[in-house]
């Protein structure tokens, strides 16, 4: 299954952006069974957990950063997983990248994620 992030862009503190990951796999593979995350890597910082879904889509997990002012969804139906980003902050810079997880529950830990999509870059200036 191959996932692919899109969404990212360059907004003012206080924007909007809202990312897509769109997973895509052969032989009607998707990652319907599996919990899915977000993480973002800023220049010279680790990466880092951003939110997280379980299978279901009903409970979400947000790091203390983003708890607030992110929201994670997914819809199975579609293969997606958005997250809408509000209240933006130049800290929230960073390339983000979507994963999905061995599981079919939440996780915040990146041992969990072995499918990773290429990331899409968001700029928030003050």
């Amino acid at each position: 299954v191959q996932l692919q992030a899109s969404g990212g862009g360059a907004v003012r503190t206080g924007g909007s952006l809202r990312l897509s990951c769109l997973a895509s796999g052969r032989s009607g593979r998707t990652v319907s069974n599996n919990a899915m995350a977000w993480f973002r890597q800023a220049p010279g910082e680790e990466r880092e957990f951003v939110a997280g879904i379980n299978w279901r889509g009903d409970s979400p997990l947000y790091s203390d950063s983003v708890r607030g002012r992110f929201t994670i969804s997914r819809d199975n139906a579609k293969n997606t997983v958005l997250l809408q980003m509000n209240s933006l902050k130049p800290e929230d810079t960073a390339v983000y990248y979507c994963a999905a997880s061995i599981y079919s529950y939440g996780s915040n830990s990146q041992r969990d994620f072995r499918n990773w999509g290429r990331g899409t870059e968001v700029t928030v200036s003050s």
